[in-house]
């Protein structure tokens, strides 16, 4: 069921899934090194990871949570704890010098091999699962049916498309990376409040 605190919730999975990262690195630095097709390579493979973690959070946690009402809870707060830490991150790079996404690891290979490199990224990194599953708790209620969980894994897996083709598309654009580059500091400080409200929200909101 969409509500508006999914819809701020599906906005923070934007900005989280946009902030700097392993993922969103790896494909801004493909595309501004070897151009948008091999980018959109390496995203379509982030976006397979991300689907993979996904599903199987939503397979395991419709009958997890059922039955372990406290697992609910404890992934309630471990999203709270990793949105802090998103916003630590945030803060963290608004004070240091080095703002130039050009320094970042770039990938090459074919289309195939881009595309594996990719999806690689994305399943061995254990913030994903982790983000995943966390999201999950918050958003849906105790008693949800699996369709409700892939109901929600269909609006956020929008949101992922959205991030990471667009990171492909923008970052392939010399005048976006100077532009990004100018405004770095301003949108890691707006990162950082936005993620320490939704952790505020998730740590205090009244359960259903």
């Amino acid at each position: 069921m969409i509500t508006p605190e999914f819809i701020a919730i599906w906005v923070a999975w934007l900005m989280a899934g946009g902030s700097p990262g392993p993922a969103t690195m790896g494909i801004a630095g493909t595309a501004m090194s070897e151009g948008r097709r091999p980018a959109l390579a390496f995203a379509l493979g982030i976006l397979a990871g991300s689907a993979s973690w996904g599903i199987a959070a939503a397979l395991g946690l419709s009958a997890v949570m059922l039955a372990n009402i406290w697992v609910f809870e404890v992934l309630r707060y471990a999203g709270a704890a990793y949105l802090g830490w998103l916003a630590l991150k945030a803060v963290k790079r608004a004070m240091t010098s080095d703002t130039n996404i050009a320094a970042q690891t770039s990938f090459k290979g074919s289309f195939r091999s881009l595309f594996v490199k990719g999806a690689a990224v994305h399943i061995t990194n254990p913030k994903a699962i982790l983000s995943w599953a966390s999201i999950y708790a918050i958003v849906a209620p105790t008693d949800a049916t699996p369709a409700t969980l892939f109901g929600y894994f269909t609006a956020l897996f929008a949101g992922s498309i959205l991030i990471f083709i667009g990171y492909a598309f923008l970052f392939s654009s010399p005048a976006i990376v100077r532009g990004y580059s100018r405004a770095a500091r301003v949108f890691d400080l707006a990162f950082a409040g936005f993620f320490g409200f939704a952790a505020y929200k998730v740590l205090t909101a009244r359960l259903q």
